[in-house]
């Protein structure tokens, strides 16, 4: 078979078990992993497209979302700078926290954290979203924000996160006076995350500790913590899919004036 042939044959479902396979080698996180080919799912069924069409091979693709991240500008003496990270299910949150507390992003580093710096007397607060930016959505994506004085701040595995000042919309508002201490923490995880987390280390612990007892053979563990990955990035692409209707339904009530429901 060539390469073309392989091309038009390959099915969504083994393109991305193999792009799976691929990222777990690489060591990114189940739970990374999961919510990354869930919304590369999402974005085929938009476009219509083949993914290899879109994304070229899964090998080379998986390669190249694993590259480093541009090293920030040069610090600044007089500002404060602080690194954090969260999961996928709770990025979008802390950013819009941290971003009311004047933190603004100046880059994301190569294993995910978000580099930010903010400048006491004159800090500005900061509004941040997330979007997927694989293959030749990136620069539609760009072209859609700009506009909007979205400027990109970083980049980690198929998501570009981008930032504006909140003044472009509030005015005045937007600026902050007493910005509060900066936090002692560096990881948010969400209890989704720290779920998935539990999970995936309490099975890979299991069959590590088999390997150690001689229970289980070395291409024992590596396929025991390979189909434990795959099943982790299985839950995490369920739950965050669960989340991100959660949040268009929301959206749609506001839009249309629709109360949500009650808590009881």
């Amino acid at each position: 078979m060539t390469d073309a042939d392989r091309t038009h044959r390959i099915g969504p479902d083994a393109y991305f078990a193999e792009l799976s396979a691929a990222l777990a080698a690489a060591g990114v996180p189940a739970a990374q992993a999961g919510t990354t080919v869930e919304d590369l799912r999402a974005h085929l069924a938009e476009t219509g497209t083949a993914p290899e069409e879109e994304f070229g091979p899964a090998a080379e693709f998986a390669a190249r979302l694993g590259g480093l991240a541009p090293e920030p500008d040069a610090p600044d003496a007089a500002s404060e700078h602080w690194t954090w990270t969260a999961d996928l299910f709770n990025d979008r949150r802390m950013l819009a926290v941290h971003g009311a507390q004047g933190w603004e992003v100046e880059s994301l580093d190569a294993i995910g954290r978000f580099v930010c710096r903010r400048t006491p007397g004159s800090a500005l607060r900061w509004e941040y979203r997330r979007e997927v930016i694989a293959g030749r959505r990136g620069p539609r994506v760009l072209d859609e924000l700009a506009p909007e004085g979205w400027e990109p701040c970083g980049e980690w595995l198929v998501y570009g996160y981008f930032k504006r000042p909140s003044a472009a919309t509030t005015g005045p508002a937007g600026s902050l006076d007493a910005p509060p201490a900066a936090p002692h923490r560096w990881l948010f995880l969400s209890r989704r995350g720290k779920a998935v987390l539990a999970v995936w280390a309490l099975l890979v612990g299991g069959a590590t500790t088999a390997f150690f007892v001689g229970a289980l053979g070395t291409a024992g563990l590596a396929i025991a913590v390979a189909l434990t990955s795959s099943l982790s990035a299985l839950w995490t692409s369920g739950l965050e899919t669960a989340a991100g209707r959660e949040r268009q339904a929301a959206a749609r009530d506001r839009s249309s004036g629709t109360p949500g429901k009650a808590n009881p």
